[in-house]
């Protein structure tokens, strides 16, 4: 991608809806010139006003190397795998949303020293608003579980914190699918500026996903207003080709995802990915049956933290999986593939 610069990344994806929101161009601009104004309807980052290589002349590139659509959009319906289970934490994780396995995993590398640190999505208690955040204590990684991944927030921004300024080297992210594509741009680019996150990415744990929806639009319009839904009192958020909403009391909202499209991210439209192909491992409730979730292993480096977790006592296998179901949402995503 030589020659590319903040310029072309802007008429490329920016303008074009494309962008997937993720941060991971604002994680990686050394003048931190890119940023998102939160707060406000932002379908794709700002700028400053500045960029080394437009003003200055001096080649940098890193934001559009980085990002996840600058790429063809995958065409794969489950990726490469080494195995796929069923899985669920034998540790108590009291806000899990399907098995806990992702939770335990990772709790299992923090202790262990399999990791430093953990990027990820974390949400204010009594808005559940999400943000993201640097996590490096088992507890608080314990609390957030059950973090609803579906809302909107650009994650990868909180990895220049973990790299560059808390200086962590053995890093987990935990993100959707345009997240795990941003994590592998970082780590297969030769680009001198990406050395610093390509040598300290050590896991990434990617999340099944349909779409990721705009919070303030979801909740206030759609929850609040027309369904009297008090964010608070809701413990489980599914997408499952229809959005599943269950509350304390028991029962379940359905709401079909054609009424919440207006919620949807706009670069979510042209996604293709639903198992994060880019992955070290996978994981969502798709596939599973209650109080599981389904873990797809795609690499060496993805076995040996599962098999952690399983050695420790954290986590607990087995070989249930519906994969016609995982297959059939896989392929529902893809059909969003655009024409040459």
């Amino acid at each position: 991608m030589a020659g590319k610069n903040y310029l072309d990344l802007k008429a490329e994806i920016w303008e074009t809806d494309k962008c997937a929101a993720c941060g991971a161009c604002v994680a990686v601009c050394p003048a931190d010139a890119i940023y998102f104004k939160l707060g406000e309807d932002s379908t794709h980052p700002l700028n400053s006003g500045y960029c080394k290589d437009v003003n200055d002349g001096v080649p940098c590139g890193a934001c559009y190397e980085v990002c996840p659509r600058n790429k063809k959009a995958p065409s794969e319906v489950l990726g490469e795998y080494l195995e796929i289970k069923t899985a669920k934490a034998e540790m108590n994780v009291p806000r899990k949303q399907s098995g806990g396995a992702v939770t335990a995993i990772l709790t299992n590398a923090l202790e262990e020293g399999m990791i430093d640190a953990v990027v990820t999505v974390a949400e204010d208690q009594w808005t559940l608003k999400p943000s993201s955040a640097v996590i490096t204590s088992t507890d608080v990684l314990v609390h957030q579980a059950g973090s609803r991944y579906n809302w909107w927030v650009p994650l990868v921004a909180s990895l220049k914190e973990a790299v560059m300024t808390r200086k962590f080297t053995n890093i987990a992210v935990v993100g959707v699918p345009c997240v795990t594509q941003a994590m592998r741009q970082m780590r297969q680019s030769d680009l001198d500026l990406l050395r610093p996150f390509r040598k300290n990415i050590r896991f990434v744990m990617g999340l099944f996903c349909t779409e990721t929806f705009d919070y303030e639009k979801l909740v206030q319009d759609k929850l609040i207003t027309e369904r009297q839904i008090n964010p608070l009192d809701i413990i489980h958020f599914d997408v499952k080709g229809k959005l599943e909403i269950t509350l304390k009391d028991g029962s379940m909202t359905v709401i079909s995802l054609k009424d919440v499209d207006d919620c949807v991210r706009p670069g979510c439209h042209i996604c293709t990915d639903f198992t994060a192909l880019d992955a070290d491992v996978s994981a969502g409730s798709v596939g599973s049956s209650k109080g599981y979730t389904t873990l797809i292993i795609r690499n060496p480096v993805g076995k040996q933290f599962v098999e952690s977790a399983v050695n420790n006592g954290k986590l607990s296998l087995n070989d249930d999986v519906n994969l016609e179901l995982v297959e059939k949402l896989s392929k529902k995503k893809l059909e969003r593939m655009p024409e040459e």
